[in-house]
Order: structure tokens, then C-alpha cells, then sequence
């Protein structure tokens, strides 16, 4: 038996039930892991309150987590007991360990502490095909990246300054815009007390950004468009 925290109707966190549960062993393509951390994300809440549809009544949430592997199934390569591995958008990380296919899992180097890798797999994936994949954020490019001090935004800040751009962000606090500095945004506007549309074209020079990252939606669409230089690139995510 091994404890979990698990949901069995929608709702608040009264839902959330701290429980025994038999998970047995891996079958043929599985490992099972003991988490040493598991990361925390907002879609945990959507599928706690319903928003999102849980697979299966009862469930357990959480998107990731890392740990050791403690045994692996029949056909079971790419991972081997005692390895340390790490995984994202796999629902059932919150308990003290799980069985899932072997082939989510990424080993972790030595050198990544595992509340680290936790942490960093789902949003880290995310900022990866943002900055990548979508839009492939070059040197001397400038690009707007909304709620900068979220999960996403602070690895995106990092990345893209890595990437040679000049990053502006948007965050709603002085906490979170001094946050923001700190992992590579070279601008912060606080959307609370400044109009960003204004701000973002006086930071360019009336030429606008490259491409905007926008996981908020509603609130910052038309502004995020009237920001965009000719043929930029707007990349709504969340």
C-alpha cells in the first residue's frame, strides 16, 4: 500500500483525500517510481474543480514529479531500479509512488537536485515549444511575455535572454516584477498601474516586438496585437 491524495468528486480542496491505495506492479512497458518531489501546476486545480475532465472517478492529480525507480516491467529498456528519472503530462504524481509507462520517464543527471527536475518538466516542455518550436526566438529580436513571474514565464525569461533577445514582461506586483528582473527580463511592466501597449511601444521605439507569448487571454488580446510589428508572430498558450 503506499499513500496518495486522491479525488473522488469535484470541488474545492475538501475534495482532496489523503489515502492508502494498492497500485501493484509494473505490467510490460512500465516502471514504478518513488517520488522524491512532485511538481504543483495550476491545471491541477482545473481537473480538482471539474473544469477539466478527470480520465476516471476516483483520481489522483498531479501532472509531474520525479524520483527513483524501484521496479520496471517486462521490455523495460530505456530505464533501470535505482535510476533517477523524472516525467510531465502523466496525471496521478501526488503519491508517494506510482506505475507509468517507461517511456515518459527522462533520467536526471547528477548534477539536477529532484525538486528541481519536479518542478521544471511541464513548465520547462512549455517554454521549450514556445521558444523554440513556435516561434524560434532569435538574437536581437524583442519579445513580450505575459504573467513573467509565473512558473513559465520565470524559465522563458531565462531562456530567451540566453537566446540574445531583449525581453519584456508583464507581472501585476513589485514582487513579482523584481522576481521577474532577476530571471532575465530586461523590462517589467506592472499592467496594474501602467497602460503595457504605451509602455512596450516606448521601450521599441514605436516598432513593436517580435512575437507575444500570451497565457491570459482575454484581458491582454487586443493589446497584444496592437504590439506586434508587421508579420509578428502572436503565440496564445495556457
Amino acid at each position: 500500500m503506499i499513500n496518495a491524495i486522491r479525488v473522488h468528486r469535484t470541488g474545492g480542496p475538501d475534495v482532496l483525500h489523503y489515502e492508502q491505495v494498492e497500485i501493484g506492479e509494473p505490467g510490460p512497458g512500465e516502471a514504478r517510481v518513488r517520488h522524491e518531489a512532485v511538481g504543483l501546476n495550476f491545471i491541477d486545480v482545473y481537473f480538482r474543480t471539474g473544469l477539466y475532465k478527470a480520465a476516471k472517478m476516483p483520481f489522483t492529480p498531479g501532472n509531474e514529479g520525479a524520483g527513483i525507480v524501484v521496479a520496471v516491467g517486462a521490455g523495460v529498456e530505456n530505464v533501470r531500479v535505482g535510476e533517477r528519472v523524472a516525467y510531465a503530462a502523466t496525471p496521478g504524481s501526488y503519491a508517494d509512488e506510482r506505475i507509468l509507462p517507461a517511456d515518459r520517464l527522462v533520467k536526471v543527471p547528477d548534477t539536477i537536485d529532484l525538486k528541481t527536475a519536479a518542478s521544471m518538466m511541464l513548465k520547462g516542455m512549455t517554454a521549450q515549444y514556445l521558444l523554440r518550436r513556435t516561434f524560434r526566438v532569435e538574437p536581437g529580436q524583442t519579445i513580450l511575455f505575459h504573467a513573467a513571474a509565473g512558473g513559465v514565464g520565470l524559465i522563458a525569461g531565462q531562456w530567451a535572454k540566453h537566446l540574445g533577445a531583449t525581453v519584456i514582461g508583464t507581472a501585476g506586483s513589485e514582487e513579482k516584477i523584481a522576481l521577474a528582473r532577476k530571471h532575465g527580463y530586461d523590462h517589467v511592466i506592472n499592467y496594474r498601474s501602467e497602460n503595457f501597449v504605451e509602455r512596450v511601444r516606448e521601450l521599441t521605439n514605436g516598432e513593436g516586438v517580435d512575437v507575444v507569448y500570451d497565457s491570459v487571454g482575454r484581458d491582454t488580446y487586443m493589446g497584444s496585437l496592437d504590439v506586434l510589428k508587421p508579420l509578428g508572430m502572436f503565440a496564445c498558450f495556457g
